[in-house]
C-alpha cells in the first residue's frame, strides 16, 4: 500500500539543505575538510529516508476484535498484532475508531513501538460501545521514523473491522390481552370455531400413546379410549410495526428517541420469543425487518443496522392480526391514515416526542392517543426518561393481561 506521507521530515530537510549550503560554500572556499562535513550532513537525511522506508516496508499488522457483535454497554477488546522483525527507529501506530464505539472525540487509540521482537508483540485497547449500530474500527496507520527523526513514512497497515452493537433488551414481564393468541382481529373468535383451533382436539388410542394423553370425557362420549391432538388453544404470530421516520423522533445520540423504540421493539421481540411466539417486525410503510421463529438473531442484527427513514408518511399496506406498534410523533391525517390499515384495532405504544427534545418540538401525544383508542386502539405513552419495561406494564395493565 502506498503511502499517505513519505519523505523527510522538518528536521531532515533542514539537514540536508543546511549539508548541501556547506558543501557549496566549502567547494567555493576550497575547504576540502568542510566538504567532508557539508557531505556527511547531506547524506545523513537521505540515509534515514532509506531506514524509514524499509520499516514501513517490513511491518505488518492484524486486528481482531473479542467480540465482533455485543451489546450496547458491553467491554470489546481490540488486539492489534505486529510483527516484521526488529526495528531500528520508532513505530507509531493510530486506530481510527469512532466515538459511538467507545473512545473519546478526536482521541483515537495511539501506541508507539520502539523495540519489536523477532516473534513479533501484540497491543490491545478496550472498547465499550454506548450506541447500536454498525460501526468499522479503523484503519490501522501506521507511521515509521528513523530514530533520529529525519525521515518518516506513513501507511495503512491493517484495513477496518466491522463492530456489530446491538440494542439494549431489557426484560419485560406479562403479555397484554390478545396478542399473540389470535383475537386481535375481527374475524379471530370466529377462527376459533373451526376444525384446527379448537381447545381440544381428539383422535382414538392408537398403541404407543401415553395414558396421560387420554381425554376421558371424550371416551366416555365415544365408549372408547380418545387421546389429545392439541392442549393449548391455536395461537397465531405478532407483528410489531417500528415507526423509524427521522421527522417522527428528536434527540441526538444513545438517548434519542429512536434509540429508545428500537430498544423497546427488541425487548419484545426477545420477551414473545422467549414465550415460543412467532414474530414479524416491519417498518411503518410495511418493509419487512425481520421475522422471528425461535432464532433472535436476525431481528438484533437488522436492528443493529436500522437507519431513520427519510419518509413523512404512514402509509402502507394493510396490517392483519395482532399488531403491536411503536410510533413516533402523529401528525395531522396521520391517525387516520394508520387506523384505515387496520380497522380491528391494536396495540400501541406511542412516543411523546417532545419529551425528547422540550425546545424543539409541542406535544401532541395525547391529541394522536385519544384519535388512536377512539378507533378501538389500546394506548399508552412513552416519555424520556421511563424505563421501557416501565412503559410495556403500562401497555399490559392497559390492555389487560393475557391468561
Amino acid at each position: 500500500m502506498g503511502g499517505r506521507f513519505s519523505g523527510l521530515t522538518t528536521r531532515g530537510r533542514c539537514l540536508l539543505a543546511a549539508g548541501a549550503a556547506t558543501a557549496v560554500s566549502a567547494l567555493v572556499l576550497d575547504e576540502r575538510d568542510l566538504i567532508r562535513v557539508g557531505a556527511f550532513v547531506a547524506l545523513l537525511p537521505l540515509l534515514a529516508l532509506l531506514l524509514a522506508a524499509r520499516i514501513r516496508r517490513s511491518v505488518r499488522a492484524e486486528r481482531r476484535l473479542g467480540p465482533e457483535r455485543v451489546p450496547a454497554d458491553a467491554e470489546v477488546t481490540v488486539r492489534l498484532r505486529i510483527g516484521g522483525g526488529p526495528l531500528v527507529g520508532a513505530l507509531r501506530l493510530a486506530d481510527n475508531a469512532p466515538d459511538a464505539a467507545g473512545p473519546l472525540p478526536g482521541a483515537p487509540p495511539r501506541f508507539t513501538v520502539l523495540r519489536l521482537p523477532r516473534s513479533g508483540a501484540t497491543l490491545h485497547y478496550p472498547l465499550r460501545p454506548v450506541q447500536r449500530g454498525v460501526h468499522r474500527i479503523g484503519p490501522l496507520a501506521g507511521r515509521a521514523t528513523d530514530p533520529l527523526g529525519l525521515a518518516e513514512f506513513e501507511r495503512e497497515l491493517a484495513p477496518a473491522a466491522t463492530l456489530t452493537v446491538l440494542p439494549r433488551v431489557v426484560a419485560l414481564r406479562g403479555v397484554p390481552q390478545a396478542l399473540g393468541a389470535g383475537e386481535g382481529t375481527p374475524g379471530a373468535a370466529l377462527a376459533h370455531q373451526g376444525q384446527g383451533s379448537s381447545d381440544v382436539l381428539v383422535r382414538q388410542y392408537r398403541q404407543g400413546d401415553e395414558l396421560r394423553r387420554v381425554h376421558w370425557r371424550s371416551t366416555a362420549r365415544h365408549d372408547e379410549l380418545m387421546v389429545r391432538l392439541e392442549e393449548r388453544p391455536w395461537r397465531t404470530g405478532t407483528t410489531v410495526l417500528l415507526d423509524r421516520r427521522a421527522d417522527a423522533h428528536r434527540g441526538r445520540g444513545p438517548d434519542a428517541g429512536i434509540e429508545f423504540a428500537i430498544s423497546l421493539v427488541a425487548s419484545i421481540g426477545a420477551h414473545l420469543a422467549g414465550r415460543g411466539d412467532p414474530i414479524s417486525v416491519v417498518a411503518e410503510d410495511g418493509t419487512p425487518i425481520a421475522e422471528v421463529v425461535g432464532d433472535l438473531d436476525p431481528l438484533m442484527d437488522a436492528l443493529a443496522a436500522l437507519r431513520p427513514a427519510a419518509r413523512s408518511e404512514l402509509t402502507g399496506p394493510p396490517l392483519t392480526g395482532d399488531v403491536l406498534a411503536v410510533l413516533g410523533t402523529l401528525g395531522p391525517g396521520q391517525v387516520e391514515a394508520l387506523t384505515a390499515r387496520l380497522p380491528g384495532g391494536a396495540h400501541a405504544v406511542l412516543l411523546d416526542a417532545a419529551t425528547w427534545a422540550p425546545r424543539q418540538a409541542r406535544s401532541s401525544s395525547d391529541v394522536a392517543a385519544s384519535g388512536l383508542r377512539r378507533a378501538g386502539w389500546r394506548v399508552t405513552v412513552a416519555r424520556a426518561g421511563t424505563p421501557p419495561d416501565r412503559v410495556w406494564d403500562d401497555l399490559v395493565a392497559t390492555a389487560g393481561v393475557a391468561s
